[in-house]
């Protein structure tokens, strides 16, 4: 008995081909091109999504780092009596604070010193 696997395939490839749309020239149209593309797509999105992290991180402290240099004090002493202080904030809130709310974030560091 004879299988045809024309369906199968038809559908791997159309799949792969949907995943390349709107990437330019050959990519979105051959196959052999597209699967190429999509694969590195794909990698780099995972790395992207552990830079991210890695980036909102640095973001956060440069923001919180500007805001206490403002008020006389630095990120580290900063951090420092936060955990001297047994202040449970992290970054993310601090640097939210620190750009909505001034003076909130001021009574903070006064807390902290």
């Amino acid at each position: 008995m004879r299988v045809k696997r024309g369906t199968t395939t038809k559908r791997r490839h159309n799949k792969v081909l949907r995943q390349a749309k709107g990437y330019r020239w050959g990519r979105s149209k051959l196959f052999r091109l597209a699967k190429n593309a999509v694969s590195k797509a794909l990698q780099h999105a995972y790395v992207g999504r552990r830079q991210k992290k890695r980036d909102f991180r640095k973001l956060w402290i440069i923001r919180i780092s500007a805001a206490t240099r403002t008020l006389g004090t630095n990120f580290s002493k900063f951090q420092a009596g936060l955990t001297k202080n047994n202040i449970k904030l992290n970054r993310k809130v601090l640097a939210d604070i620190a750009a909505r709310n001034p003076e909130v974030f001021e009574k903070i560091v006064k807390e902290v010193s």
